[in-house]
């Protein structure tokens, strides 16, 4: 698939003049963009007013969740059985009974494919929504040359709505156990005064994984005790004796004294730190952007719907932020690559990885729907890549898993205009490879940017000035009713 570029081959002479003329009259590309959308009546195919992008880090497996493969031999197919849904002839997982019985809510694409079997390869890919890795990219850490996420680029294009940022993440980075960051999260080569901004509520944990307290778990090992572990979301009160003005005082000598060093105030952080000061300020000053956050103090019985976990209390967070007016919510769920299960991958998942996201994310749909939110918002669940059809057994590892698949994975939508139990795409009979409308990274991300009404000419510029284009590929259109 030839993806669009500056420089794209496919610009006639006629539009190479036209550029060239409007950049004579002063005007930028982005500008120009602007003039275009405006001469092709302006349209915008706006589908919802948010996004919520659930990210499973780690590799959910499609065999075993969406895309289940009965007829084939039991080394391929796994231990689960399906069961129906209420969609007539789609059958999933039987351990996520709560999502089959909210089928008539979402849609699915089985056929999103890349070229990568690697973790932070596929965090990049699906994350940017670029299936090129950028040139100097680096497995192991984030770089300025890396491109910008998603997240970071929907945060660029949108005005924020109130006093909450366009763009928000959540409930902690991406870490590997090893301490890995990893790449495709942030803003890249669009500077880090663009950075989304990352409610973290957990503090990284090298040794566990999952949803905290009572499905955290060990791949080899099993449970988990995660009774002491705590979901902690923002603290915006001040400090005793410190009122609003006084703060206010202190932060306008601040920003005299970093006027003084004016270095200092070229930097990135330096921006980014008055980002964050003006944020704290705006919610400290307005008692309901606070309570956005303030998810422990929900119905008791909404807490119970969601689940009182990590993954539960994240998208519960998600739905009151997007809620509040934030624009797009990225919520991983599954720290350390939870979901990359290589061992134990029946009772892993059966136990500890579905429950609480089958419970989560059906509870996420119910909930926008009750609220009147569904239609004007979009979730979108996702992992970096699937799983191997076949199942494999690592040495020393007690049980079998599978290994990673960049080849294809299923990807979940719901609401966002969105037609419930859609299912766009088809897997051979061992569910390894698309053999019917293929889809891309590229595809996946302009769904999401066409859904949050960002124009088919819309562009950001490197720290370098260079423009680049957003769009990459095509809406995944067979989701939408």
């Amino acid at each position: 698939m030839k993806h669009r570029s500056v420089q794209d081959s496919r610009m006639t002479r006629r539009s190479l003049l036209q550029a060239g003329t409007i950049s004579l009259l002063g005007l930028s590309i982005d500008q120009l963009a602007a003039l275009q959308s405006e001469n092709s009546g302006g349209e915008r195919k706006k589908t919802a007013k948010s996004v919520i992008y659930i990210f499973l880090s780690g590799g959910l497996s499609q065999i075993d969740s969406f895309d289940m493969k009965p007829e084939a031999p039991e080394e391929i197919r796994g231990e689960f059985q399906s069961i129906a849904t209420k969609t007539p002839g789609l059958r999933i997982c039987e351990h996520l009974p709560n999502l089959a019985k909210c089928s008539d809510q979402w849609a699915l694409c089985r056929s999103i494919s890349h070229s990568s079997n690697e973790h932070s390869q596929g965090h990049h890919m699906m994350l940017t929504g670029r299936s090129d890795l950028p040139i100097g990219f680096d497995p192991n850490k984030p770089k300025e040359s890396d491109w910008p996420s998603i997240a970071t680029l929907a945060a660029h294009q949108l005005a924020p709505k109130g006093n909450l940022p366009a763009s928000m993440v959540l409930p902690e980075k991406l870490i590997h156990r090893t301490g890995r960051v990893i790449p495709g999260q942030f803003a890249g080569m669009l500077g880090k005064r663009h950075e989304p901004f990352y409610v973290e509520t957990s503090k990284y944990n090298a040794a566990t994984y999952g949803a905290f307290p009572d499905y955290l778990f060990h791949h080899a090992d099993g449970k988990a005790d995660g009774s002491k572990k705590q979901f902690l979301a923002p603290n915006f009160t001040l400090p005793p004796g410190v009122g609003l003005n006084r703060l206010e005082h202190r932060l306008a000598l601040m920003d005299q004294l970093n006027a003084q060093t004016a270095h200092l105030e070229e930097t990135a952080q330096a921006r980014s730190m008055n980002r964050f000061q003006d944020l704290a300020v705006k919610l400290l000053s307005d008692s309901k952007t606070k309570q956005a956050f303030e998810v422990h103090n929900a119905d008791p019985k909404l807490l119970d719907r969601y689940g009182r976990n990590l993954f539960g209390w994240s998208l519960l967070l998600a739905r009151q932020l997007v809620e509040n007016g934030v624009n797009l919510v990225q919520v991983n769920l599954g720290n350390n690559e939870a979901w990359d299960t290589h061992q134990a991958a029946f009772p892993n998942l059966k136990n500890f990885l579905f429950p609480p996201m089958d419970q989560a994310v059906a509870a996420l749909i119910g909930d926008l729907k009750n609220r009147g939110m569904l239609e004007d918002t979009l979730v979108v669940m996702a992992s970096e890549f699937g799983r191997t059809p076949r199942i494999v057994k690592i040495p020393k590892a007690p049980l079998p898993g599978r290994d990673h698949w960049g080849s294809v994975q299923t990807a979940l939508f719901a609401g966002g205009g969105i037609q419930g139990g859609a299912i766009v795409g088809e897997t051979d009979k061992l569910g390894g490879h698309p053999i019917a409308d293929p889809h891309t990274p590229e595809d996946f991300a302009a769904t999401i940017y066409q859904a949050l009404g960002i124009p088919q000419e819309a562009v950001w510029h490197d720290l370098s000035g260079r423009p680049h284009f957003i769009y990459h590929g095509q809406p995944i259109d067979g989701l939408f009713g």
